[in-house]
């Protein structure tokens, strides 16, 4: 009789989802990611964030708001109602407040659509070429092909944002790889709960904006010195 260890590593079980669900989540998946900050740079310049304590309030307020009530309501649509895909990439394209981060959003997007059409996935070749696709879109449309169930794709898109803000940090020399990884740590645990949170958020509700994130993507786009895109 197998124990439950041996059970539990059986090659029989069905691992391609969590493989895929790495690669995707993975910061070399070439998407362009890295080049954004997502509003963080400016608000660094502007003297908002301070060290490691103000940059885990920076983005634990986007992942409490921006990802429980926006980015993981609209992605569980995405993934659970394939007909009405075209209407939710709208409602995601009208939801970026900025030009820099409408900009990201739709070039993230176009990449991954173009990798996910490059390894077979049937709904991104199926995309029309013409149509502009956020990346929430094609991220599902690549989960789906997977089989990626909700939970596991949500708290994957969450850690990987939450990954690319710490590398960003890290860039703008905001403090050191311990103390981001102190921070990843403890933002991470805070995952599950959110992914949760957000499978409860009804369709009239999604939605909500972070005014500073918002001001500070806008004033990066004039930023005179800066390491990132806009």
């Amino acid at each position: 009789m197998a124990t439950a260890t041996e059970a539990e590593f059986s090659p029989a079980l069905p691992l391609q989802p969590l493989l895929q669900l790495l690669r995707l989540a993975s910061p070399s998946l070439p998407v362009g990611a890295f080049a954004w900050s997502q509003g963080l740079e400016g608000a660094i310049e502007l003297g908002w964030i301070h060290g490691a304590d103000g940059f885990g309030d920076w983005v634990g307020g986007v992942l409490a708001q921006g990802f429980a009530e926006q980015e993981l309501p609209l992605l569980r649509r995405l993934l659970q109602a394939p007909q009405q895909r075209p209407r939710w990439n709208r409602i995601a394209l009208a939801l970026r407040e900025t030009a820099e981060l409408r900009r990201e959003d739709t070039h993230c997007g176009a990449a991954l659509l173009r990798l996910a059409r490059a390894t077979g996935v049937a709904a991104a070749e199926d995309w029309p070429v013409e149509a502009e696709v956020s990346y929430l879109t094609a991220y599902a449309l690549s989960c789906g092909h997977w089989q990626i169930p909700y939970p596991s794709a949500a708290a994957a898109l969450a850690w990987s944002w939450l990954d690319n803000q710490v590398a960003a940090a890290l860039k703008l020399g905001l403090f050191g790889q311990t103390q981001g990884q102190q921070i990843a740590v403890r933002l991470t645990a805070e995952i599950p709960a959110l992914v949760e949170r957000a499978s409860q958020v009804a369709d009239a509700d999604i939605g909500i904006s972070l005014p500073g994130q918002v001001l500070a993507s806008m004033l990066h786009e004039t930023q005179y010195s800066r390491l990132f895109r806009s």
